[in-house]
């Protein structure tokens, strides 16, 4: 090994204090709000229904400053009731939750209500995501039902070809892909289900209950 190698190898990597800021900021914390269970659950159905962890959907919200500030201006000196709220740890990023922080203090807002206030953001998406559930449902029966007339299809192969005919295994092995496919289709479904008791009206009757 000669010195430019042993000089190559000592290098260190040097980042600009901008990036390294904006790596900080990215650090997932941990942050606990009393919130109701309509917010809660309106969390939990949007990062369901789209596939997205519930940090980045709380980031997507906390981060956009201007609609924050916008909440934090309409709930200025507000308090919210303690009754039938739920302490609720959540994984953010470093910069959300100062975010939240500064807004809370400078506009003298609860932090849990701009939560809340953000969440209800949510709302229209949700509206379109139950609409898409229901077709999802609907779906699904077809699906079975195709499963079905295919599965009769490969069972009538078998009895007049025999298992071992190429047309038989090749079906076959199309139907154990259909019917994995219907297997994850199903469960997805069932795992959206949350979305059907969901009642947004819950969510903005307890946001605008305060107290003296």
């Amino acid at each position: 090994m000669n010195q430019n190698d042993e000089n190559e190898q000592t290098k260190e990597i040097s980042l600009p204090k901008t990036f390294t800021s904006d790596l900080r900021g990215r650090q997932s914390v941990r942050a606990t709000f009393k919130l109701s269970e309509g917010c809660i659950e309106a969390i939990s159905i949007v990062a369901a229904h789209l596939g997205i962890k519930q940090k980045s959907l709380f980031d997507h919200l906390v981060e956009d400053a201007r609609s924050l500030k916008s909440i934090a201006r309409e709930i200025q000196n507000i308090k919210l009731t303690k009754k039938d709220r739920i302490q609720k740890t959540f994984v953010i990023s470093r910069r959300s939750l100062l975010s939240l922080e500064n807004v809370s203090k400078n506009f003298n807002a609860p932090r849990d209500a701009l939560v809340e206030f953000s969440v209800q953001r949510l709302l229209p998406i949700i509206a379109k995501e139950r609409e898409k559930h229901e077709k999802r449902k609907k779906m699904l029966n077809e699906i079975a039902k195709h499963l079905e007339e295919g599965e009769r299809l490969l069972s009538n192969a078998k009895e007049i070809f025999g298992v071992e005919d190429t047309i038989c295994q090749k079906l076959e092995s199309v139907m154990t892909v259909y019917e994995n496919a219907y297997h994850h289709i199903a469960s997805y479904i069932e795992k959206g289900k949350i979305i059907e008791e969901f009642q947004p009206e819950d969510l903005k009757r307890i946001l605008i209950i305060t107290e003296d």
